[in-house]
């Protein structure tokens, strides 16, 4: 449910600012950053915060701050009152709690699910937050065009407390927080504490490494990609919405098989194999300046559905890999580092991938991107990781 409503605000707000406010690109610009910029920010403070505290009843007022703060749309639309300045505010406080939500939300499975569970969890997660990704969109769409955008806001509202009302039936309790007597919380030494965990531990490193290169180089090809599709390939705006409909299949039926692959090869083999595959079907991209049109949308379409697949079975894993050998105590701070670092590197490979596509070509940067994409792989190979079989082997370290 709060996926779902997430996906419907992430249509309806940029809609309200184009369409009901005359936002003009530098507006629209500051409406993504202010959306963004909380999960740089403040995702290592929250990380502590999620230690110290319950989880679910963080999650709880989340959905329910969320939910009133978005009531402020079609109030101030219906008063005259709304302004991209309240906007701004809206989309802020919106975005600081679904950091909140995101990392409490990955912190909590593991104390609700076995170790050898963990998987299985992550799938299911996963796939519902894959059809919501899917559907919400396409469902925003339908709505904003029959209710209009600011009338749509009151679906999401609904989404965002269904959600809570969800969260509230877990009958599971956690386990108390225990802060040893005499203890003082120092802020920035919890947050050290937890970053330190992270990149001494051999597993945790190598993962946050790999994923850090991926992404990056994922945004290296993300912005040129559209460039190829539009100039160098001219497709048509139904040709190009067909392939990005793939990206929802793909983490579908990444959710799925996520599971069994990693029961098959293990799943440090799972995690190399499907950050190698996403390199390899991201070289054929450039094959279809070779082919006639509908050959090559073909072509583009099938690599786009395996690469999200990929990037879904390696989420799934790693995630489970890395909530399989945190202690309970750092759960919140592990989960933030690894956004922080493995987030902070988009933008870097935005401007990376749009410097490139000027100084050596499209194509040229496609192919760069892919081979990054492979060489991600590489931290995991050379770590024990790879050698990792199944999680419920593993103890807590």
């Amino acid at each position: 449910m709060s996926s779902f409503g997430v996906q419907i605000t992430t249509v309806a707000i940029p809609l309200i600012a184009a369409l009901m406010l005359d936002a003009s690109p530098l507006e629209m610009g500051i409406l993504s950053a202010v959306e963004f910029l909380p999960f740089l920010l403040i995702s290592m403070f929250v990380g502590v915060w999620v230690d110290r505290k319950p989880k679910r009843p963080m999650m709880i007022v989340s959905d329910i701050i969320r939910a009133v703060v978005l009531l402020g749309i079609p109030i101030g639309i219906f008063i005259d009152a709304l302004t991209m300045a309240t906007l701004y505010v809206i989309a802020a406080i919106v975005g600081i709690n679904t950091v909140i939500f995101e990392i409490a939300h990955t912190s909590y499975l593991p104390t609700v699910v076995k170790n050898d569970e963990l998987v299985e969890g992550n799938s299911k997660l996963e796939f519902s937050s894959s059809s919501a990704t899917v559907v919400g969109q396409s469902i925003g769409g339908v709505l904003i065009q029959v209710f209009s955008a600011p009338l749509s806001i009151l679906f999401n509202i609904g989404t965002y407390l269904l959600s809570a009302m969800y969260l509230a039936f877990i009958k599971k309790q956690e386990e108390p927080i225990e802060v040893p007597e005499g203890t003082k919380q120092d802020m920035w030494a919890e947050i050290r504490e937890g970053a330190t965990f992270v990149f001494q531990n051999n597993v945790l490193r190598a993962i946050l490494f790999g994923t850090v290169i991926f992404n990056l180089f994922t945004y290296v090809i993300e912005p040129i990609f559209i460039l190829y599709i539009t100039r160098t390939l001219e497709l048509t705006p139904v040709y190009i919405g067909l392939i990005f409909s793939m990206s929802g299949v793909g983490a579908l039926l990444g959710a799925l098989i996520a599971e069994p692959i990693a029961d098959k090869l293990g799943v440090g083999k799972t995690l190399v194999c499907s950050l190698v595959l996403a390199g390899l079907v991201s070289l054929i991209i450039p094959v279809a300046t070779l082919l006639p049109t509908v050959p090559a949308v073909i072509l583009i379409m099938a690599m786009y559905m395996i690469d999200a697949a990929m990037v879904i079975v390696y989420n799934i894993n790693q995630r489970s890999l890395r909530q399989s050998i945190t202690p309970p105590t750092l759960q919140g701070r592990m989960n933030a580092c690894m956004r922080t670092f493995g987030w902070g590197v988009i933008p870097i490979g935005a401007v990376l991938g749009g410097w490139l596509g000027g100084f050596i070509g499209t194509t040229p940067t496609l192919i760069v991107g892919a081979i990054g994409l492979m060489c991600s792989s590489i931290f995991i190979i050379f770590s024990s990781v790879h050698n990792i079989s199944k999680l419920s082997e593993l103890d807590v370290t």
